[in-house]
């Protein structure tokens, strides 16, 4: 079976353009003799001659021709490959697909995501938002390819960097008794109905970090998945939520929310970013971690 490689076509391409074996050589910088006998190894494996001498010239045979066309096709898509296949071995073009661990956080990540992709064009991104606590197994899967979380887990061939502080608050409507207050205390949530994103309960700050401790819940648990109905929902009086203080500042002044401390000292967290250590200097993955901490909330 004939076997035609890149170099024949590439001759070919230049004799066509050129006329002659001579220029042809020249251009590709081979030999006139190594250009011919490329040439006749090909003819005799399809067993056609490709191009016919006239005096100094040459003229392509039909064959010839059909396979010019080729060359003016395959040829440029190839460069094309080989430099985007260059721009993906310098982390300068592909995919960077986002694994979320933390839901509150997606009114953040398009802070960071619209400058980023004005910043990097050749590079696409992909929230992967079934990956909601489950990012690390996710990320060690080679599913997504960095994670964002409250709550890094620490394994082998992972790497997290910290991109954010916040404060986790509690937050109540702007008529409810404990406005007055600037902290609330675990015990005064047994009368009340706390609402919540749809995760397991050790996933959520405000019982694994402040009623657990002190042994205590609510008087009900609801769930809601968006946060903009779950903050509709404490404004209206139907409970109250734990959030970053930061995502609450934003819907604050058109709900009328109003915020308190989790306990005396409050409940510190950071936003993590997390990466497989061998791609951590990938460069479009490296400027979104930088990006992201610029940013900041």
């Amino acid at each position: 079976m004939a076997t035609i490689e890149r170099s024949h076509l590439e001759i070919l391409l230049e004799v066509r353009r050129r006329g002659s074996v001579t220029a042809a050589a020249e251009a590709l910088h081979l030999s006139q003799s190594a250009l011919s006998h490329s040439m006749r190894k090909l003819e005799q494996q399809v067993g056609t001659e490709v191009w016919v001498r006239e005096g100094r010239s040459l003229r392509l045979t039909q064959a010839g021709e059909y396979l010019y066309t080729v060359a003016q096709r395959l040829l440029p898509q190839l460069e094309l490959a080989e430099e985007q296949l260059a721009q993906f071995a310098k982390g300068e073009r592909g995919t960077l697909r986002i694994g979320m661990e933390c839901h509150p956080c997606y009114q953040w990540l398009l802070r960071v995501v619209a400058p980023y992709l004005a910043a990097w064009p050749l590079v696409d991104v992909d929230v992967k938002q079934k990956f909601q606590f489950g990012g690390i197994d996710a990320l060690l899967g080679y599913e997504i390819d960095l994670v964002v979380t409250p709550d890094p887990v620490l394994r082998p061939g992972l790497r997290f960097e910290p991109v954010f502080g916040y404060e986790q608050v509690l937050v109540v409507h702007a008529g409810h008794p404990w406005v007055g207050q600037t902290e609330v205390k675990p015990e005064q949530l047994a009368e009340e109905v706390l609402i919540t994103y749809p995760v397991p309960l050790d996933r959520l700050d405000v019982y694994n970090l402040f009623l657990a401790p002190a042994n205590c819940a609510p008087r009900s648990h609801k769930t809601i998945e968006t946060t903009d109905i779950m903050l509709q929902m404490v404004a209206s009086g139907r409970g109250v939520t734990a959030l970053p203080k930061w995502l609450v500042t934003d819907y604050a002044p058109q709900l009328g929310l109003h915020t308190l401390r989790l306990g005396a000292k409050g409940i510190q967290k950071h936003i993590h970013l997390g990466a497989r250590e061998a791609e951590w200097e990938t460069d479009y993955l490296h400027a979104f971690v930088a990006l992201a901490r610029q940013t900041g909330n």
